[in-house]
């Protein structure tokens, strides 16, 4: 596909995504929706209200304070929607036991006074079934992001500093060692998604990435949402989540430039403390980047969609038609909303 990295764009749309398991799900201005495949082939569409746009709260607007709370508002619904992607892959169990009480109570005789009993216990039964499985899986959803949090810092933050702590001569060189810890990140990171890539259902994942990117890109180039006009597009987008996780690593190597700590755990403290701070320059050069075409924006650029030759595959016409069912609840009507 070339170095077509979609740097000439008409104009530049707040809509993002996230590939899901079998499905793709779309954040706009004042819509969000989530197209998932089936099993038995059809599309399920999900959509609720957002807030992104010229009425969203102030912590959403402010520079440096956007970025940290984008960034976990982004975490948690992005797992919370990859639950529910995942979910709908599974079996209707539940659908073949109601089945089953249906058929078991017609071959019963029983009252009308008996039966219209029968079905409100089996109401009041699934809607306190619903409620415990809602909290169940509320709690589950959030002990999953607490891990995922963890074994981010322990990969991504203690490893890095651990590692480059046992050479004895940039112990006390905190320039060069801030430099050394933040290639160890990089490597790492490169490492963990090339031997992810490599597993068959990420594989698929990161083909519904590629429809994503290409999707956005088709609408950012003002063109119908129809499989053959996405499928001309280019799969690496500047303002990607992979783009924006290589800046942070970037950033992060400057920041702890400034920190005068020596001591491997005192480092690691500080790398915790500071990391907001990170997370909201990272977000503004992100923005940056997404809006402007010159020499340092591509140099900014580059890492990150050099990255997503690996987190993002050409993807077939089945997943582009996902994309396009995700994409356009996502589109407001007032085109000035939509720009980034």
């Amino acid at each position: 596909m070339g170095k077509s990295y979609n740097t000439q764009e008409k104009f530049k749309s707040k809509i993002g995504g996230q590939a899901l398991i079998e499905g793709i799900m779309m954040l706009g201005p004042t819509k969000g929706a989530m197209a998932c495949r089936l099993p038995d082939g059809t599309v399920d569409l999900e959509t609720w209200d957002e807030n992104n746009g010229k009425n969203a709260p102030w912590y959403r607007k402010v520079p440096l304070v956007r970025g940290c709370t984008g960034f976990v508002i982004s975490l948690v619904k992005g797992y919370k929607y990859m639950m529910k992607s995942a979910e709908k892959q599974m079996p209707e169990d539940e659908e073949e036991d109601k089945e089953k009480k249906k058929n078991k109570k017609s071959e019963e005789t029983v009252t009308d006074s008996a039966a219209v009993n029968a079905d409100n216990e089996l109401a009041a039964e699934g809607e306190k079934k619903k409620g415990k499985e809602s909290s169940g899986y509320d709690i589950f959803m959030y002990l999953g992001i607490l891990f995922g949090v963890v074994m981010a810092i322990g990969l991504f933050v203690m490893l890095p500093k651990w590692i480059v702590g046992l050479i004895p001569s940039v112990k006390e060189h905190r320039f060069l060692r801030s430099l050394l810890e933040g290639l160890v990140k990089i490597t790492l990171f490169v490492v963990y998604m090339y031997l992810t890539s490599l597993m068959k259902d990420i594989r698929r994942q990161f083909m519904y990435h590629g429809a994503e990117h290409k999707t956005i890109a088709c609408h950012e180039a003002e063109l119908p949402l129809t499989v053959e006009n996405i499928r001309k597009q280019s799969r690496f987008h500047k303002r990607c989540g992979t783009s924006f996780i290589f800046i942070v690593l970037i950033v992060s190597i400057f920041v702890m430039c400034f920190v005068p700590f020596t001591v491997t755990w005192q480092r690691i403290v500080a790398s915790l403390v500071l990391l907001p701070l990170v997370v909201g320059i990272s977000y503004e050069c992100i923005r940056l980047a997404g809006n402007n075409d010159n020499l340092f924006t591509r140099i900014l650029s580059a890492p990150g969609l050099a990255m997503q030759r690996i987190t993002t595959r050409e993807p077939d016409d089945s997943m582009i038609e996902i994309a396009i069912a995700a994409m356009t609840p996502c589109i407001p009507s007032d085109k000035e909303e939509d720009k980034w």
